[in-house]
């Protein structure tokens, strides 16, 4: 059986930046190994696998595909920048036909839609609520040693810790910042986190950024993201 296998730079219009992902077009039925196998030889953050849902279904004509994606190491319920690419591929290479395509996923229906050279996507809203320091601190402190956090936030239904640091850091603190993922692993005790995601407040007035953030997730074996989750 042969799949067609894309690779797709997210969020640019230059080859070889942006956020790479693969995406894998299924014209039957994948056996359930293959995809992880797939996923761990392509070895970047995430693999999409687009499905046809029924028999019928046509690449370039049908409005609505099953998706899933892998990272390396295990199937993950969302991923923005391979939906994304999964998009662009169906809009861009096999030329689809409709505006808007729906994706049906780990998380719900997802709809990507072209607005002139732009693809758009609805993703869900997920709730951060405050976390107690104490119960991660101490893999806070083996991302960041002893550094000033500003707030603290955990999703319990994506499972990412997000850790804002302190307004007085400028970007380049972040950007310098080196990690181990094996301290990350050992650091993680409460078995409740698969992302982290380190940010800082940006410069937003005139052209400037909102914000800066890193995302790592050794958990799911990417131990950091070029592009935050």
């Amino acid at each position: 059986m042969q799949v067609p296998v894309f690779t797709v730079d997210a969020f640019t219009n230059r080859p070889f930046s942006g956020n790479p992902a693969a995406v894998c077009l299924l014209e039957n039925k994948l056996d359930e190994a293959l995809h992880q196998k797939i996923a761990t030889e392509m070895n970047l953050s995430e693999t999409a696998f687009i499905r046809k849902l029924h028999p019928g279904d046509d690449f370039t004509k049908s409005s609505c595909f099953g998706l899933r994606w892998f990272t390396p190491a295990n199937e993950v319920p969302l991923c923005g920048h391979a939906t994304l690419a999964s998009a662009a591929v169906l809009f861009h290479i096999q030329k689809n036909t409709n505006p808007v395509l729906t994706f049906v996923t780990l998380s719900g229906e997802l709809k990507a839609r072209q607005v002139k050279d732009h693809i758009v996507l609805d993703l869900p809203l997920y709730t951060a609520y405050p976390q107690v320091l104490e119960e991660v601190e101490e893999l806070i402190k083996a991302a960041v040693g002893d550094m000033t956090v500003q707030d603290v936030r955990y999703s319990p239904d994506t499972r990412k810790l997000l850790v804002r640091l302190s307004d007085t850091y400028e970007r380049s603190v972040l950007e310098e910042l080196q990690v181990s993922a094996q301290r990350f692993l050992s650091a993680e005790k409460t078995g409740k986190v698969k992302g982290l995601i380190l940010t800082l407040k940006g410069n937003s007035s005139g052209k400037g950024h909102d914000f800066y953030s890193r995302y790592f997730a050794p958990w799911y074996g990417v131990l950091e993201d070029p592009v935050t989750g």
